[in-house]
């Protein structure tokens, strides 16, 4: 996580400020669940919250730390300087560190998954309005890098509109599964605490009880959260790619939006280079970083070991961080996109005719000659454009054989461009709604 590619208020979620406010309220609504049920003195769990305005002095726990070894217990002490170590004395009863650690990571994540969430939004709205804009623009489609059939520009937007709308509903249900607390004590038993005291901290948290627990919250949980944040990475990285593509001097169908004093190269004054998606794929390299070892967390020894602990102190900021500032900078990028709609055309005909082979092919066999047949005779005028610089349609209307099966005016009709386009409106009915 470098300030480069961070986002002031997904950071801020990762201070040490708020993970040791959220571990405040932890203990201090769990002393009021135990006061409730008259484990503790209501005057003691009142007195946990004289510190509810307490800027946490992180200098000071570090070095509280320093000497115990424990991060928990260095808030502990620095807690108890601050209401009175007589006061401060049934904080923390029947819990256990990871009730606080692990109810904590979750509270940040889930807090993370709202602003991810939002951005796809963002993203969302931003390419509904590009794929509407460009609903009719033509452009030739590829497979394996060549020409294939003519599609339109909107259509492109919109099949990236429809797999970010599905990482939506992936993010709100990793979000809803990672939404968990514990504070069950050692081992889970609740042995040392009523689950009661579990329920009230949750609820106060925004947060579901862990159904089960050992000494940690499953972390099978995380594991699905941090494959998500891959999956939207991967997704980010797959738009980034097209436009790249799109961005190639020899295709130059789009292009990053290129301000006033920018600068492409430090050698080449020409140069206009697409700098945001290339950096939006080697951000989603780091993004998908994080899913094996979250997925490799999920073995941990017995009850609890703490070999989980290192690997989310990383992944935890470093891939969301990270993700929020991709899925703005790719908004930010199709906001800003320039489309180029007369090089579409133009690639699109740069082999005279040639993406409308398979219309071709399928007359001739609905015109009764064998698919075999019909195939050899689109291939041969085919190849003449490829190795001749030939016109599609004039070899077609040339030759013979393919005469036989079809008119002039039939072989003319194939090379209608709407005939492609024809079916828009559904596709976009199928994606946006009515």
């Amino acid at each position: 996580m470098i300030l480069r590619y961070s986002r002031p208020e997904m950071v801020d979620i990762w201070s040490a400020a708020t993970k040791f406010r959220i571990w405040y309220e932890i203990e201090a609504h769990a002393c009021d669940a135990m006061a409730d049920l008259g484990v503790i003195p209501r005057e003691n769990a009142d007195a946990v919250w004289k510190a509810k305005d307490v800027e946490f002095d992180v200098a000071r726990i570090d070095e509280i730390e320093a000497v115990t070894k424990h991060d928990v217990i260095a808030f502990l002490t620095h807690l108890a300087e601050h209401i009175g170590s007589d006061e401060a004395r049934f904080v923390h009863q029947g819990m256990t560190s990871s009730d606080v650690l692990d109810t904590c990571f979750n509270v940040q994540l889930t807090r993370a998954a709202d602003i991810l969430i939002a951005d796809v939004e963002a993203l969302l709205a931003a390419l509904k309005r590009r794929a509407i804009e460009h609903k009719e623009t033509i452009r030739i489609g590829r497979s394996h890098g060549i020409h294939a059939e003519p599609t339109t520009m909107g259509l492109t937007f919109a099949r990236f509109y429809a797999e970010m709308d599905r990482n939506l509903a992936r993010l709100r249900t990793a979000r809803d599964e990672i939404a968990t607390g514990a504070i069950s004590g050692a081992v889970g038993t609740f042995a040392n605490i009523d689950p009661a005291i579990e329920e009230h901290v949750c609820e106060k948290l925004g947060l579901k009880p862990e159904p089960i627990s050992t000494q940690v919250i499953p972390r099978d949980r995380h594991a699905a959260f941090f494959a998500c944040l891959g999956v939207v990475g991967s997704s980010i990285e797959n738009i980034a790619t097209e436009i790249r593509h799109m961005q190639r001097t020899e295709v130059l169908e789009a292009e990053e939006f290129f301000s006033a004093g920018q600068k492409g190269s430090s050698a080449m004054p020409h140069k206009r280079n697409p700098v945001l998606t290339e950096n939006l794929t080697g951000l989603a390299r780091l993004c998908r970083m994080a899913v094996v070892p979250a997925m490799e967390n999920v073995a941990l020894w017995h009850e609890r070991d703490i070999s989980h602990s290192s690997v989310e102190r990383n992944i935890g900021p470093d891939t969301t961080v990270t993700l929020d500032f991709a899925l703005s900078r790719l908004t930010g990028v199709i906001d800003k996109l320039v489309i180029y709609p007369d090089n579409m055309l133009a690639n699109m005909n740069k082999f005279r005719g040639l993406v409308m082979s398979q219309r071709v092919l399928l007359a001739l066999t609905q015109a009764g000659v064998s698919r075999e047949d019909a195939y050899k005779l689109v291939q041969r005028n085919a190849m003449k454009v490829w190795e001749e610089g030939k016109d599609f349609k004039t070899e077609l209307l040339a030759d013979e054989d393919v005469l036989k099966s079809l008119s002039a005016e039939e072989i003319e009709e194939k090379f209608d461009l709407g005939y492609h386009t024809k079916h828009v409106d559904t596709i976009f009915k199928r994606v946006f709604g009515d």
